[in-house]
């Protein structure tokens, strides 16, 4: 079981969605269907635009991070990456999440449930914190920004999600913290229903 307890905040609006895999994902491969949404020119049922990619940023920047250059949303880089062709499979987790993150504008991270410490909680990361962020140990400094935590510290974010929480070939279960936005209207509800519809079709539970 978990549960996520999230910090008041005037601006969040987030989505979670538990998955569990009917194999470790070293053992599963992305469906056509799946990768095909991670090319440039898909047809979806979201889109992103300026409005969208305005209001997230808004959101990571009032607790006073500032979203820009190497530390812009996710889904900013889904979206370049893909209009150049070089987003491709990483795993069936990630997979889902790129997907659904690239086409409704709205960051999504993805943490391996049994790499988390006790109790999960959002909230905004105080002065100093920080975490490695990439197998070769680079870090990003955290304070201001929207994370999500667990008992050893912060474990994701919109804009880069923690190495020592990220998926792997062993994994079976994961969360997703969708990040949205009150400033728009429905986008949250949207991109979760679509979410959980491919990962329904995914085998996923």
């Amino acid at each position: 079981m978990y549960d996520v307890r999230f910090d008041a905040h005037p601006l969040l609006e987030a989505g979670v969605l538990a998955c569990e895999f009917p194999a470790p994902l070293g053992e599963l491969v992305s469906p056509d269907w799946l990768t095909a949404l991670l090319k440039p020119g898909a047809a979806a049922p979201l889109s992103s635009n300026d409005d969208v990619r305005a209001a997230v940023r808004d959101l990571l920047r009032h607790g006073g991070f500032k979203p820009t250059g190497r530390s812009k949303p996710a889904s900013e880089y889904l979206i370049r990456a893909s209009s150049e062709g070089q987003l491709g499979s990483i795993n069936l987790a990630v997979d889902l999440c790129n997907a659904v993150s690239l086409h409704s504008g709205l960051p999504i991270s993805v943490v391996d449930l049994a790499k988390t410490n006790g109790e999960l909680r959002v909230g905004v990361a105080p002065a100093g914190a920080s975490y490695v962020f990439n197998a070769s140990g680079q870090t990003i400094e955290l304070e201001g920004l929207l994370c999500l935590f667990d008992g050893d510290g912060p474990c994701a974010n919109a804009v880069k999600d923690a190495q020592r929480t990220k998926t792997s070939g062993e994994t079976l279960k994961t969360l997703s913290i969708v990040w949205g936005t009150n400033a728009l209207p429905g986008r949250l509800a949207q991109t979760m229903a679509w979410y959980r519809e491919l990962a329904a079709r995914a085998g996923t539970r």
